[in-house]
């Protein structure tokens, strides 16, 4: 039986590019970047090389970005060394329902020492309303922090209209993103689009986990939440993880040329995979709006159909999904993100994520979908009984 992996939304794997990168990187070059000597030079190089490959993809400078452990020291980095900077001028942030677990758990700790935070609802397609974020913008706001793209059902946040009502306040507060699932599958461009801080992961791009990166943008401050030998010019402390971020230099390359070679090409697959689907189920609930939300990400509810259960059904067929984000997906709670949709807990109890990647084939999601149809079979009558 052939694996077919439809998870790409939690991890990608290391494509072989990528492998080849890293392997050359721990053989050859191994040397500490902040060494003077030849080896750490080489390895600095190295870094240097990643920094722009990087860069390019979101059209910035190469020393706007930071390199991290991953996508939530990104936004823990982001949140809260803004937060800490500002204090003294407000301590009022907003963000919304739907956020990933490590923005939201910031924004919760902040809350603990006395900030004040407001979460913008959304609509049922998963999207925010800019007359919520007019009406919530304060004197004191000090940060606004919105996901371009949503983990579990794929919205799309109108972060360039965000960054144009900042630009009118007198005030204007620090607008963070989390780009983790936008990052080489849509256009993000935080220079040109009035954006200071980008969050990006690099095993949602087919590098290495346990590297990330933060752009920000020159001139925004931000303090640090890690102390040490002042690497990354004080911002970001410790060793650089040379081979982690090598990869992900190599994982934005590979990714960027994917996407120039075929721009619909995820699109595709999606449009595929809805159509079949809709022609399968006639009942069948897509959470948010298939049309126009991210190219990779696909959440749908059977009713009847426990999501969980259908989950290892599938597994049993070695076809791989999540029942949402993979942080989150072994809690038992109905999730957050399909509760602030307005979902009921029958139909957010029935849901399923199918994510796509460049490395997902039509062939793959032709045989994907008469296996999902006897999995929902089997699960309802199961639950029936």
């Amino acid at each position: 039986m052939e694996q077919i992996y439809l998870d790409y939304a939690a991890t990608t794997p290391v494509v072989p590019e990528v492998a080849e990168t890293v392997t050359d990187c721990l053989k050859k070059d191994f040397g500490n970047p902040s060494s003077m000597h030849r080896l750490g030079i080489r390895a600095e190089k190295r870094i240097r090389k990643a920094r722009e490959q990087v860069s390019r993809l979101l059209q910035v400078e190469p020393e706007e970005i930071i390199f991290t452990s991953g996508g939530t020291e990104s936004n823990n980095m982001a949140i809260l060394g803004t937060a800490y900077d500002k204090r003294r001028r407000g301590k009022h942030c907003i963000t919304t329902a739907i956020e990933h677990p490590s923005v939201l758990n910031c924004f919760a700790h902040l809350e603990k020492m006395g900030y004040e935070v407001t979460y913008l609802p959304v609509d049922q397609k998963g999207v925010i309303s800019l007359e919520s974020l007019q009406n919530a913008l304060r004197e004191d706001t000090i940060l606004v922090s919105i996901m371009h793209v949503n983990n579990e059902v794929g919205s799309i946040e109108p972060v360039q209209q965000v960054a144009s009502l900042l630009d009118q306040c007198k005030n204007r507060p620090v607008f963070h993103v989390d780009g983790i699932q936008s990052f080489g599958k849509l256009p993000l461009y935080p220079k040109g689009w009035g954006i200071d801080l980008v969050s990006l992961s690099g095993h949602k791009i087919h590098a290495p986990k346990g590297i990330g990166a933060l752009y920000r943008r020159k001139g925004v401050r931000i303090q640090p939440i890690l102390f040490g030998g002042g690497q990354q010019g004080g911002i970001r402390s410790g060793t650089e993880n040379i081979t982690g971020i090598v990869g992900m230099g190599t994982g934005a390359d590979w990714i960027a040329e994917r996407h120039a070679e075929n721009d619909r090409y995820l699109y595709e697959l999606k449009e595929a995979l809805v159509s079949g689907i809709r022609r399968d189920f006639p009942d069948v609930v897509i959470n948010g709006d298939p049309e126009n939300s991210a190219p990779h990400i696909l959440n749908v509810s059977f009713p009847g159909a426990k999501g969980e259960v259908l989950l290892h059904t599938l597994e049993e067929e070695e076809v791989y999904v999540s029942t949402g984000s993979a942080c989150s997906s072994r809690e038992k709670k109905i999730s957050h993100v399909l509760k602030a949709l307005g979902l009921n807990d029958r139909t957010a109890d029935g849901s399923i994520r199918i994510s796509l990647s460049y490395l997902t084939t039509p062939e793959e999601i032709a045989s994907f979908l008469p296996i999902l149809s006897r999995s929902v079979q089997r699960v309802r009558e199961y639950t029936r009984r």
